[in-house]
Parts: C-alpha cells; structure tokens; sequence
C-alpha cells in the first residue's frame, strides 16, 4: 500500500474503514476544521463604495445557520471519505460532499452566487455518471468493490480509473472554481468557504492513493 501501511480495520456493514498514516491524518484534519467550522462565527464584513462611505454587511442569522451546518455536513462526509476502502462508498461521501457545496454557495441570496451555484449542480449532477459508472463497471469487471482486495488483483482498470477521476473532479475538484467564480470570499459569510477548499483538497488526494492502489 501506497499509504504507509494499514494501522486498523474497522468492519461497519457494508463499509469497512481503515486507519493508517496517510488516512488518520486526513481523518484528523478534517473533524479539526469541522470543529473550528463549528465554534467559528464569521466577522462582519465592510463593503467598499465607490462614492461615500463604506457599507457595513449584516448577515441573517438563519443564512449563517444553514451555511454552518451544509460546512459541517461536508466536513463529516469529507472524513468519512478519508477512511472508507470500498469504492462505492467513497462515491457517496463524495457525492454528498458535492451536495454540501452547493448548499454553502447557494445560501449567500445574491444572482451572480446563485448562478454560479445553479452551474455547479449542472456539473455535479453530470459527474455522478462517470463516478458511479465507473464503480459498476469495475464491479464488472473484478466482481469486488474494495479497494483491499483490488490492490492484489492484476486487473487492467486504466478506463475506469480514468471515468473516476472525471467523476471526482466534476462532483468536488471544480468546486473552489465556481466558488471563486462566486467571489464568495468577499460574500457575507465567506469563512465557510474554506471548507470546500479543504474537502476538495483531501478528496483530490485520496482520490489520487485509490487509483494507484487499485
């Protein structure tokens, strides 16, 4: 294994989830920044005028609340998703972290977010083909789901690899784009954003030591 080494497994249904270096750290990381998520409240912001003074942003408190929970959502999906060995699985966490996403955009009532965000849907919605094709075929083709087990197969996966890795980046690898796009960094309420940031960041690597263990 390409991550250091397999500390633990912990059998829960369906999904089987493994400790080692490289996926306890990213575990850690991610419930850490879901935490400060939690007990974080976003500074007021100033709003610069062209002509006059400065406008002061007052952001609602129920936008603040949906916003934080849709983060901590993301962040729980993202470290489960740093744990998981089945292929399937790791599809839904990422999945539902694209669903995340879209709700920690959406909530900011400007057109110019809620158009970024309605465009970012577009793309998860079509990236959910390729990810959870390429789950079914490699089941097809190996007849087994977990990554444990696909490491010791001598299977030419190289197509699959390659829709997975295209359903990755459509359901989070794009997400800072459109969040950029959004200019949500000068949005009301814009630390949340750095949960996409983080999610994306950590999927993209785990992604990345899947395909080349399977």
């Amino acid at each position: 294994m390409i991550d250091g080494g397999i500390f633990g497994i912990v059998p829960f249904g369906d999904i089987i989830f493994k400790y080692s270096m490289f996926s306890t750290i990213g575990f850690v990381i991610a419930i850490t920044f879901t935490i400060l998520v939690y007990l974080t409240k976003p500074e007021k912001q100033l709003e610069a005028q062209k002509f006059g003074e400065d406008k002061l942003i007052d952001i609602p408190l129920h936008e603040l609340k949906n916003r934080r929970y849709m983060a901590i959502v993301c962040g729980i999906a993202t470290a489960g998703a740093m744990l998981t060995q089945d292929i399937f699985d790791f599809a839904l966490f990422l999945t539902l972290v694209g669903i995340a996403n879209i709700g920690i955009v959406s909530a900011v009532k400007r057109e110019h977010v809620l158009n970024a965000s309605f465009q970012y849907g577009l793309t998860s919605i079509i990236a959910t083909l390729p990810l959870f094709g390429a789950s079914a075929l490699i089941l097809a083709k190996t007849g087994t789901l977990s990554i444990l087990e696909l490491h010791h197969l001598n299977k030419n996966l190289l197509f699959e690899k390659i829709l997975y890795g295209l359903g990755m980046a459509g359901e989070t690898g794009v997400a800072p784009y459109y969040a950029a796009k959004a200019e949500m960094f000068r949005a009301p309420g814009s630390p949340y954003i750095l949960m996409i940031h983080l999610s994306s960041l950590l999927l993209i690597v785990r992604t990345v030591e899947i395909l080349l263990t399977i």
